[in-house]
């Protein structure tokens, strides 16, 4: 590819500009015979410190920030250096270009917010997989094709990654494209480039706040509303109370959805369902849609999700039957996930990992009238001690048993994470019992279940691991449930 073509506003301040490349990299590592290395001041470390790393292994074409006299040197002769503002936007767009601008042969979804993208997304690829479509899709649970994926390391990875998936996407003969856009994406230029077809803004509250993250709620609030100009067609909550603030920058036709306020698509008659065989919520959707929607996840908050997913996927033309199919069958990784649900008791895993999520997914429970609401959690180890006593006062406030366990204790004791938690709880006089092994503590809730009881096994989700003093063993939640199940119906109920 020519590197200059590729870019969109630069200085050539030494070489030929007409200079092409073969690779794009920015990680002097992975540097190669006819590569074009991008240098980045990062908040931890600056790429421009490893040019002569990069120049040793072949790379031809540098992309900087900084002036000549500002790089380590010398430089050879034969090396073709353009100057830009922003090396994060440069990698972005030379890295579509490295990969023939692979986003452009898909309809491209992104989905932001700061609760509910995960769960969108995974709505949007049912619907669609159920009207026939392929669909590729890259967020929190990875980069998914098919049956196939692959880890990534960020939310919404970086610009290069992003569009060797979508290029792996293309090539595998994926029609839509779905990803969850995060702030921080937005921020580090990695989605430079993109214009998707249609950008879903799920809703905003404080979050994220903090060193290497946002410095405040208005950046946040900025570069989340970023979506809105990256988009064609927007969706919006218009039941978000900072609505105004989200939409007023925006570029895109703009479309809104809700519960409450006037809307162009509004839900009614909304119906909480707690069957033997099904857990979640039938609603109406009404306006520029009619539809009834049945979704076999619970919580006022999924009405919220399935309302974007739906009507983002009313603009493609497809079956309603296929839409409604769809969302009465689908699951969630570890999102809301009803694992088990019998006359004895409904087991449900969910992410939730701090306080406003976890008060979130308590208080949606409440709604079914469960006998017991039983709350199994514990809290990561080296992080903010405030999240624990926060989210021990909400479970000790909403939960009418909590289980206090280990999640990820990391370089912690379980036990001094699980004290910190006590306190809280003790505190609201809610009722608790400490089992500090997570397996015997998610058995436990079980067996000594009450019919009707509903069982929240929180704070991991889809992971699959434990991390203890810095090695990470297998371990599922949703694996030891059913596990546990299995048990209890062959009779061999003393685990």
């Amino acid at each position: 590819m020519n590197v200059s073509e590729s870019l969109e506003e630069y200085i050539c301040l030494a070489g030929d500009p007409d200079r092409e490349a073969e690779e794009v990299v920015y990680d002097s590592r992975k540097a190669a015979p006819g590569a074009v290395f991008v240098c980045m001041k990062g908040t931890k470390t600056d790429s421009h410190d490893f040019i002569p790393q990069a120049l040793e292994a072949g790379a031809s074409v540098l992309v900087v920030e900084r002036g000549l006299e500002e790089l380590p040197g010398p430089l050879p002769e034969n090396i073709t250096v353009f100057q830009v503002k922003s090396g994060r936007r440069a990698l972005a767009w030379l890295s579509a270009a490295r990969f023939g601008y692979p986003a452009g042969k898909m309809t491209c979804i992104g989905v932001t917010g700061t609760k509910g993208k995960t769960t969108t997304t995974y709505m949007l690829k049912a619907i669609l997989e159920a009207a026939g479509k392929k669909v590729g899709l890259i967020g929190t649970a990875g980069a998914v094709i098919g049956d196939k994926t692959w880890p990534t390391v960020n939310t919404t990875p970086e610009s290069y990654e992003l569009h060797q998936y979508f290029a792996r996407m293309a090539e595998a003969g994926c029609q839509y494209m779905i990803m969850e856009v995060s702030s921080q994406g937005m921020k580090m230029h990695r989605v430079d480039g993109i214009e998707f077809d249609y950008g879903i803004f799920t809703n905003i509250s404080r979050d994220h706040i903090g060193p290497d993250e946002h410095e405040s709620f208005e950046e946040y609030l900025y570069y989340k509303s970023r979506l809105l100009n990256h988009c064609k067609t927007g969706l919006v909550n218009r039941d978000d109370g900072h609505f105004e603030q989200i939409v007023k920058d925006s570029t895109c036709r703009l479309y809104t959805y809700g519960l409450e306020k006037e809307a162009d698509f509004m839900a009614s008659d909304i119906r909480y369902v707690s069957e033997n065989d099904f857990v979640g919520l039938d609603f109406l959707v009404k306006g520029q849609l009619n539809l009834e929607v049945r979704v076999n996840i619970p919580g006022r908050f999924n009405v919220y999700n399935a309302m974007a997913a739906v009507c983002a996927c009313s603009f493609l033309d497809l079956p309603e039957e296929k839409v409604s199919h769809a969302l009465e069958h689908m699951y969630v990784n570890g999102r809301m996930e009803i694992v088990h649900t019998s006359p004895r008791c409904t087991v449900i895993v969910d992410y939730a990992h701090n306080a406003v999520s976890m008060e979130s997914l308590l208080t949606t429970l409440r709604d079914y009238h469960p006998r017991r609401l039983v709350c199994v959690f514990g809290c990561g180890g080296n992080r903010s001690r405030d999240r624990r006593y926060s989210m021990g006062e909400i479970g000790g406030k909403l939960a009418d048993l909590c289980i206090l366990t280990s999640d990820n204790s990391r370089y912690e004791k379980p036990e001094d994470i699980i004290a910190d938690i006590r306190g809280s709880i003790e505190k609201t006089g809610g009722a608790y019992v400490e089992i500090p092994d997570r397996r015997k503590a998610i058995e436990y809730s079980i067996t000594h279940a009450q019919p009707g009881d509903m069982i929240a096994v929180i704070g991991k989700g889809h992971e699959d691991y434990q991390e203890i003093e810095g090695v990470r063993y297998p371990f599922l939640d949703r694996q030891v449930i059913e596990e546990t199940i299995s048990k209890l119906e062959q009779g061999e109920g003393g685990v």
